[in-house]
């Protein structure tokens, strides 16, 4: 099962993103989505950004996930 956390997008250089979520920072490929910059949210799943989502969607996506950790009872922040 894959689970898919938006990631926002920090740093482009050529074909390789730097992403953030909640201050964990990752690099991925570009090399499967076209017109990304910095600032976009992405999907990644193997290393690749594979979906860019609109920033609403991301927020949503990411304040569920907090309230689902706070809901097990551990630190969402970690």
């Amino acid at each position: 099962m894959c689970l898919a956390i938006p990631s926002k997008i920090t740093r482009i250089d050529g074909q390789t993103a730097v992403i953030d979520v909640t201050g964990v920072q990752r690099q991925a490929s570009l090399m499967l989505l076209e017109d990304v910059q910095v600032g976009d949210y992405v999907i990644v799943h193997a290393g690749f950004a594979i979906a860019r989502l609109d920033a609403a969607a991301a927020h949503e996506t990411l304040e569920l996930l907090r309230q689902a950790v706070a809901g097990c009872g551990q630190d969402p922040s970690s």
